[in-house]
């Protein structure tokens, strides 16, 4: 039996995490830690939330001596701390809750876990999911790997270099058995319509502009977010503690020509002439220390435990597109109020 902790479950990838285990093994208890600030979601896990063994904890990791308390009262065995502040553009804006939730927060979670597992750590794991921004940017060529310096460039990739550094520092120091995995952008259903992919699939619907960060020439390497799930369950029952997994789709894109191909993709699932959309791309300011290129080398995730993509990208966007066509009540009930304001800031020109 294992009670499993799992920070930022009604989020977009903690909520496929969720979902995974709960389907895969019933014989754990999840509990789902969220703030549920403005991208977690309930909705999100509307088809799972009346499992026997789910229990949905509305919490705050930043809370020291409430994650100590909770620790305590549900005999926490395992964590998966995916819970984050996220956006590049919001992290510019404001560093601080940056700091406060990805830093921080992670750190109370540490010495929560390390306080209640009182040093007996066996049959325990901290397992923090990480991004590759916090290597910085690559050239034309090369990719990064377990062992690339980290080199962030945007408050979001520094907070988050920064809990990884906390995590190996509790492993080197008290003997904190933990794991961290590192993964590219990820796609899929219930993202938060912030990020590219389902806000330009909601703008090209409601026939609203395209912004495109400088020429679109920036590089990433795309996962499909049911993947990344397989992923982390994979290292989380067979990874080697103490060690780093890099996790990504083999994938990769220039913004303009995914922007393109979900425009194709959107136009002809609406019965459009595919490309209609074209003239909706709208080409905006640069943002500061925008990073040229990502892309994750994931052979050693392949080589020692076995996974690797399922899906194509052309597969895995129709599919995601398909989504969120046919979950419009979804997208309109969170792109209303607060974001549209974020978003007339973020984006206007």
């Amino acid at each position: 039996m294992k009670n499993i902790l799992i920070t930022g479950g009604a989020g977009f990838i903690g909520s496929h995490v969720v979902r995974l285990f709960l389907n895969t093994y019933p014989e754990y208890t999840i509990y789902n830690l969220d703030k549920l600030t403005y991208a977690g979601n309930l909705e999100n896990l509307k088809d799972i939330q009346n499992h026997n063994n789910y229990h949905f904890l509305k919490e705050d990791i930043c809370d020291f001596n409430r994650m100590k308390v909770l620790f305590k009262e549900y005999k926490i065995s395992d964590v998966i701390h995916l819970a984050a502040e996220s956006h590049v553009d919001r992290s510019i804006e404001d560093p601080f809750s940056f700091a406060q939730t990805n830093v921080m927060g992670t750190l109370s979670l540490l010495q929560a876990a390390k306080e209640y597992w009182d040093r007996d750590f066996s049959n325990h794991l901290f397992y923090h999911v990480s991004t590759d921004e916090v290597y910085g940017s690559l050239g034309a060529e090369g990719f990064f790997t377990e062992e690339t310096a980290y080199d962030p460039h945007s408050p979001y990739s520094a907070s988050k270099a920064s809990s990884d550094h906390f995590v190996r520092a509790f492993a080197d120091t008290y003997g904190l058995p933990t794991v961290i995995s590192n993964c590219s952008n990820n796609y899929g259903s219930y993202q938060f319509p912030e990020k590219l992919i389902p806000l330009f699939i909601n703008n090209i619907v409601n026939n609203k502009p395209l912004p495109v960060y400088g020429k679109g020439e920036n590089v990433r390497d795309w996962l499909f977010v049911n993947d990344h799930a397989r992923a982390i369950d994979v290292i989380f029952h067979k990874g080697k503690l103490g060690e780093t997994y890099n996790i990504g789709g083999f994938n990769e894109w220039k913004n303009i020509d995914l922007i393109k191909v979900i425009i194709k993709t959107v136009d002809r699932l609406l019965g459009r002439e595919e490309g209609t959309s074209d003239k909706l791309i709208t080409y905006v300011t640069d943002r500061a220390g925008h990073d040229l290129r990502y892309a994750i080398d994931s052979t050693k995730l392949k080589n020692e435990l076995g996974w690797q993509p399922s899906l194509q990208f052309e597969e895995g966007i129709e599919k995601t597109v398909k989504w969120y066509l046919e979950n419009q009540e979804w997208m309109t009930n969170v792109t209303s109020g607060d974001y549209q304001a974020y978003y007339q800031k973020m984006y206007s020109n």
